[in-house]
């Protein structure tokens, strides 16, 4: 990496960039491949970029999708969640893993509006720009998304996490 600001930015959001890639690829290998290919088409083009964490957003979706359609529905994600460091109850645990499999059984594109809105906590303008896609887009597909996540997750079980607290990292 001979860029300075290039190597700032992926100290800084490496990070921030893999959490979303798991939300969207459902795995940590998965994520770390996205992420890396991410950064390699946006270091190509560092000198052109004016919003680098937006376009490697895009770049990720992008490549996401295109992935998705090369394989298909022969992807399979599991219900096993990657150990985690640090202190964590069974129960929010069990909640996150319920998510994370919820969210893997949501189309592609449903999952890309919820990862952006409720995980990155985007404004839906920013999610429309990123997806290429209209406002109205973003808030039909997140509506649809959430409906379909408390369905699976009965997020109303007393004393439990609910979904978009678990995304935002509040629980």
């Amino acid at each position: 990496m001979g860029d300075p600001e290039f190597r700032e930015f992926v100290e800084a959001r490496y990070g921030d960039l893999l959490r979303t890639a798991y939300l969207l690829t459902g795995g940590r290998e998965a994520a770390q491949d996205l992420v890396h290919e991410a950064l390699l088409k946006t270091m190509r083009h560092w000198g052109r970029v004016d919003e680098p964490l937006a376009y490697v957003r895009r770049v990720m979706i992008n490549e996401r999708t295109s992935r998705w359609r090369r394989i298909g529905l022969r992807e399979l994600l599991t219900s096993a969640v990657p150990d985690r460091a640090g202190p964590d109850t069974t129960d929010e645990v069990a909640v996150r893993d319920e998510l994370l499999a919820a969210l893997g059984r949501l189309p592609i594109r449903m999952r890309t509006v919820l990862v952006l809105r409720y995980w990155e906590d985007l404004p839906e303008a920013e999610v429309a720009t990123a997806m290429g896609c209209s406002v109205g887009t973003v808030k039909s597909q997140a509506a649809r998304g959430l409906t379909r996540l408390r369905e699976v997750l009965d997020a109303g079980a007393a004393g439990r996490s609910t979904p978009g607290e678990l995304m935002r990292g509040r629980a």
